[in-house]
């Protein structure tokens, strides 16, 4: 997803006196710089703003841990009205945290109205955002969980999921969404809701389990269990002993 190569900079640590050179990575903090150089880490202390030629950051604190020296970055921790943008990548969030691995390629957003939003897709949540680059996979938890590109919206308590790179751009290759109330996916036209809704892109089926619902092409179809084949445009209802597949079908003459 290359989503998270917007960190991996090297720092000219600096309090600045005058305008940023191109190339150079500016660091601006209200109460400066400590450097716990034997816990290799630093941190930057109150309205901290990093801006070089690719990437801004804003936060109230940041620590840096580091491996060898200042300049080999392993770990950022960014607290407190956190603000980023990649003008390279296209990629902007804010949120109360933001924690950025290294190594793993893996970013994490949380507090409420957390956003990551990149050239096609956007994710929204009051809980918790995780996106992992090497791998592509991705998490959302909490309230107001939901996830938005061109073709589909999910919403859900939980989202978990996984996306490969196509020549159209990003397309989802596993999806589980959870929700004790109800989950909600619009895909093609299709709109469905479940407790529990699924997706495996290599059988092209969506599964849907418990208080299930799909509206398509003036249907309205609810049971107790349903799948939906994307590939060959079909879907199948079922019920439990206790109640009955239930079909409406409106007349737009």
């Amino acid at each position: 997803m290359n989503i998270l190569f917007l960190i991996l900079i090297t720092f000219f640590l600096s309090i600045p006196s005058e305008a940023r050179e191109i190339g150079e990575t500016e660091i601006t903090t209200e109460d400066g710089i400590e450097v716990y150089q034997d816990e290799k880490y630093y941190l930057l202390k109150k309205n901290v703003v990093i801006e070089s030629d690719n990437l801004i950051l804003k936060a109230e604190n940041v620590k840096i841990n580091f491996k060898n020296n200042l300049h080999d970055i392993i770990e950022l921790n960014a607290k407190g009205n956190v603000k980023f943008n990649s003008i390279e990548f296209r990629i902007n969030g804010i949120g109360e945290n933001l924690r950025f691995e290294v190594e793993s390629e893996k970013i994490t957003i949380k507090g409420i109205a957390s956003e990551l939003q990149t050239e096609d897709i956007e994710m929204y949540s009051d809980g918790l955002i995780e996106v992992n680059n090497l791998n592509g996979e991705f998490s959302l938890k909490g309230k107001n969980s939901k996830l938005i590109n061109e073709n589909i919206l999910i919403i859900g308590e939980s989202i978990d999921g996984s996306f490969s790179n196509n020549k159209d751009g990003k397309e989802i290759t596993f999806l589980n969404v959870i929700d004790e109330k109800i989950s909600y996916v619009k895909n093609n036209g299709s709109e469905m809701f479940a407790n529990n809704i699924k997706y495996k892109n290599e059988t092209s089926m969506i599964e849907l389990i418990d208080n299930v619902t799909i509206i398509r092409d003036g249907e309205k179809v609810t049971g107790d269990y349903g799948t939906l084949d994307t590939k060959n445009n079909s879907y199948k209802i079922k019920s439990n002993n206790q109640t009955k597949v239930k079909v409406i079908i409106q007349n737009n003459e």
